[in-house]
């Protein structure tokens, strides 16, 4: 069963001529997809850093992320990660309440 993830939106992926970036981009949505929400998020907001990389707006056309996310996960990153659990993806707490909880909430 084919892999399914996020297709390069950018102007140079959507023509039908080849071009260099597109096989990249295919393998950097490739790689992403099987990362969890977190990892994406500081990959993202990584390659976002370096020098003479896309713009937040740029990799938002190509992995699909927003940009709030990208500069959320710079803000983590500058941080060094502070409080973001290394055993979990969400930080306790975090996520959807209970069923049970949200019935004696109401």
């Amino acid at each position: 069963m084919p892999q399914t993830y996020h297709h390069c939106q950018c102007p140079r992926c959507q023509q039908k001529e080849p071009h260099p970036d597109k096989e990249s981009h295919a393998q950097l949505n490739l790689l992403l997809s099987r990362l969890h929400e977190q990892q994406r998020r500081w990959f993202v907001a990584y390659e976002s850093n370096r020098s003479g990389h896309p713009t937040d707006l740029q990799l938002s056309e190509i992995t699909g992320i927003d940009p709030t996310t990208i500069r959320r996960g710079r803000e983590e990153l500058a941080q060094n990660l502070e409080g973001r659990p290394v055993d979990r993806v969400r930080v306790p707490g975090g996520g959807r309440p209970l069923a049970e909880e949200k019935d004696r909430k109401s």
